[in-house]
């Protein structure tokens, strides 16, 4: 007795770019899979799924950004307490870039963060925050003009390199360093060019530097001209001279 046409198991099956065989093959359409309401719930979160909403926050992201003027991103510790000599320094330092005309781009939270994005405010500059989901929920800062929240911590860092001309990094804790180092990576290997990165407060950024000079390249792990990826600087003015004359503006 002949298999009815609709019965009959194929021997390979094209779901768009993917093909399937043997015990791989699945059962129905992509289209009836998507209309079926009844279906199982769970591939909202599957890997395929977290893959277009990376893509949605990267369209969201460049859509938000794309229409910056220069900008630098500033770096630096959510726990720096308003009042304190670092959050003064981060007021002044988004003071300063906002009247040299870069927009000033933050993780959009409290602290040194929202430090700089209240300087560039204040100084009528155009202040941005990209924010990024945590367990304990900080929120965007009062003092951002233009704010993202994001899923994902990849997407958040492409957003902060590809729309700043530099970096500024105050006194911060392990994001902070997570950003410097990955920043300095790129431009190590070029992934990125012309992209001034400034370490604001000597004392503060000392103990690192000597490490990486006594330890790290003494040890043959990076090179002595490694060193001359960054600047230490203690003056607001120095800092936006250096990102100005890097970036080229």
């Amino acid at each position: 007795m002949a298999i009815p046409e609709e019965e009959r198991v194929p021997e390979e099956q094209r779901l768009g770019p993917v093909v399937r065989r043997g015990d791989q093959i699945q059962p129905g359409t992509t289209d009836q899979r998507l209309l079926d309401s009844d279906g199982d719930t769970g591939w909202v979160h599957t890997d395929p799924w977290r893959v277009m909403r990376m893509q949605a926050e990267l369209v969201d992201g460049f859509g938000a950004l794309a229409e910056l003027p220069p900008a630098i991103s500033v770096f630096g510790s959510a726990r720096t307490p308003a009042g304190t000599p670092d959050y003064a320094a981060g007021v002044e330092l988004g003071r300063a870039l906002a009247e040299a005309g870069f927009a000033v781009i933050t993780g959009g939270g409290p602290g040194a963060m929202e430090a700089a994005n209240k300087g560039a405010r204040d100084a009528g500059g155009i202040s941005v925050g990209l924010g990024i989901e945590l367990p304990y929920e900080q929120g965007i800062n009062p003092h951002v003009d233009i704010g993202v929240n994001f899923r994902y911590f990849f997407v958040r860092k492409i957003m902060f390199v590809k729309y700043a001309h530099g970096f500024v990094v105050l006194p911060g804790g392990l994001g902070t360093l997570d950003e410097l180092f990955e920043a300095l990576t790129l431009v190590q290997t070029h992934k990125v060019t012309r992209f001034p990165i400034v370490l604001f407060g000597t004392a503060y950024w000392g103990g690192l530097v000597d490490w990486l000079r006594d330890t790290v390249i003494a040890q043959g792990k990076a090179s002595e001209r490694d060193l001359l990826l960054f600047h230490v600087t203690d003056s607001v003015e120095e800092a936006v001279a250096l990102v100005s004359k890097e970036s080229e503006r």
